[in-house]
């Protein structure tokens, strides 16, 4: 039996910006927060290096606004990094407010005596950290804000399938009406109602075959957005973290960059450094400088990895600021505050996604987009270090600021039609979709990955729309899954990342493809806008 869930703001994910927006709202909304698994099993939550904002006398807001613009290689929106940088203290002190345990300083480097370190790309230490484990501090605090509020009702292991608009119901607005939603649980499909739904679903690193992202980032909120008609945007600029720990069974084991910014080094297996040959910044170059210069001594030498040695630093200064990544190294035999570590780059975050404006709004009316799943201009060809959680906690504000303007006049959605179910059967094939999730993450890897080339696009174009008829198909004949959803939308989205690969003729932060291995001077810098004109998603309304 279907039921029906009507609430004010409907917000689909969990994480900062998830998470975020409904303590904001809920002062005087009723708002439901979707999380597919448990709460906590996030990009959020794994996120070890911090949030960067201007904290010390020292540094500067345009310092801050510089590098983050140095970083994005010419694509980010002025207007939005300054709006992010200026509005950054001020999330800073909500989270402090709510109890964020930020690590302190004995030797007071701010008034508060917050300890700052420096990570790649930032000219100063601007970056405050709960140890190495900032994300994990943050979902801890936000979830136990977001438990005890009663105008929040969360629903853990509900996974949202696609969201109802106007448009799909044959109505006159195409706003934005809610979602069908998968109750993993019980394993049915029940619509959920708001007069506002926030996105905020992450991002799309699970495309790939190696990636420090948990199983969840499988790009849902931007093949959802896409399939309502929102366009996306720069999906080609997908960063790969330089450093995950390199064991067979390290799995999505991130090695923070603030041990290169407490001064690890990056050795060959030879044990010679070689980040200065590269680069004058060395080991605190820009992520795609670092990730790229890593994988082409890899290949250069038939490396399996390289290695990352702060050894050198007292080993109680290691346990107290790196204890998880300390921790988690010794559970595979390396002590790094002995040795060096084996790393490699993994596919870390995606930079592109759903087109909003400065209040998060989308191109669908009642339909907002915060955190990794969005495209606000911040980030442009790259991400510096420690802005996407601020981006998260920056919008989240001002999407529920914009929220709450409209809130008393936003009408009340429609009922929509059931979830119909009435001419599908259950698989007996279930192999075809862990089969198809395979391809698609090697064929991602091979041919999108760190390097590109015309040749490797067209090649994974081919699969990919290949795929996407297999799994419309599969898709259209037998009972939905959380596997089939979620292979519905990496699929959709790794077609959108090469589709945007294969607009960008030059190389140009995050994308760099041996055709065009420089940047293209001949006109301004553009981004890659695709626009789903004519584009039918799917979905199974009662006739």
């Amino acid at each position: 039996m279907q039921e029906s869930f009507n609430f004010d703001v409907l917000v689909i994910g969990s994480g900062a910006a998830g998470l975020s927006v409904a303590l904001r709202m809920a002062e005087r909304a009723r708002v439901a927060v979707l999380s597919k698994g448990p709460i906590k099993e996030g990009n959020t939550f794994y996120a070890q290096g911090g949030i960067a904002a201007v904290l010390d006398d020292r540094d500067s807001t345009e310092s801050h606004i510089e590098d983050t613009i140095n970083a994005g290689a010419g694509l980010c929106d002025p207007g939005i990094v300054r709006l992010t940088v200026e509005r950054a203290p001020a999330a800073v002190r909500w989270l402090i407010d709510l109890g964020m345990p930020f690590t302190r300083e004995a030797e007071d480097q701010t008034p508060n005596g917050y300890h700052l370190t420096r990570e790649g790309g930032h000219s100063h230490r601007r970056v405050i950290h709960a140890a190495d484990a900032t994300g994990e501090a943050l979902e801890n605090t936000l979830e136990q804000q977001v438990r005890n509020h009663p105008n929040i009702k969360l629903f853990e292991r509900h996974l949202a399938v696609d969201l109802i608009t106007g448009t799909k119901l044959g109505l006159a607005s195409g706003r934005c009406l809610g979602a069908y939603v998968l109750d993993r649980v019980r394993g049915h499909v029940d619509p959920f109602t708001a007069r506002f739904v926030v996105i905020a679903t992450g991002g799309a690193s699970k495309v790939y075959l190696y990636t420090s992202n948990p199983d969840t980032a499988t790009g849902d909120g931007i093949a959802m957005a896409w399939r309502a008609g929102c366009r996306v945007g720069n999906l080609e600029f997908n960063q790969f973290h330089p450093t995950c720990l390199y064991h067979p069974k390290a799995k999505s084991s991130l090695v923070t960059e603030a041990v290169r910014g407490e001064g690890g080094k990056l050795l060959l297996p030879d044990g010679s450094q070689f980040m200065q040959r590269f680069d004058p910044r060395g080991e605190l170059a820009p992520r795609d400088i670092v990730a790229r210069v890593i994988d082409h001594e890899m290949k250069r030498l038939g490396a399996e990895c390289v290695y990352l040695d702060i050894s050198h630093k007292p080993s109680e200064f290691i346990r107290n600021y790196f204890p998880n990544v300390y921790a988690r190294c010794l559970e595979f035999g390396f002590d790094m505050t002995r040795e060096p570590i084996p790393v490699v780059p993994a596919a870390h975050y995606t930079c592109g996604g759903v087109m909003t404006d400065k209040h998060g709004c989308t191109d669908v009316e009642g339909l907002y987009a915060v955190g990794e799943v969005a495209f606000t201009g911040l980030h442009g060809a790259n991400r510096m270090a420690s802005n996407s959680l601020l981006e998260c906690l920056v919008f989240g504000a001002a999407a529920s600021e914009h929220i709450s303007a409209q809130l008393d006049s936003a009408p009340q959605p429609p009922t929509p039609p059931p979830w119909d179910e009435s001419r599908v059967t259950d698989s007996d094939e279930e192999v075809v979709v862990s089969h198809n999730w395979e391809e698609l993450r090697h064929f991602m890897w091979d041919y999108v990955g760190i390097v590109r080339t015309d040749k490797r696009l067209q090649r994974a174009r081919r699969r990919a729309e290949l795929l996407l008829h297999e799994i419309d198909e599969y898709y259209g004949n037998f009972r939905i899954t959380n596997d089939l959803i979620e292979l519905r939308n990496l699929a959709m989205v790794a077609n959108l990342i090469i589709r945007s690969a294969q607009e960008r003729k030059e190389s140009r932060g995050l994308h760099y493809t041996l055709d065009y291995p420089h940047r293209d001077p001949s006109h301004p810098p553009a981004n890659t806008i695709l626009t789903p004109a004519n584009f039918a998603g799917r979905h199974r309304p009662a006739a």
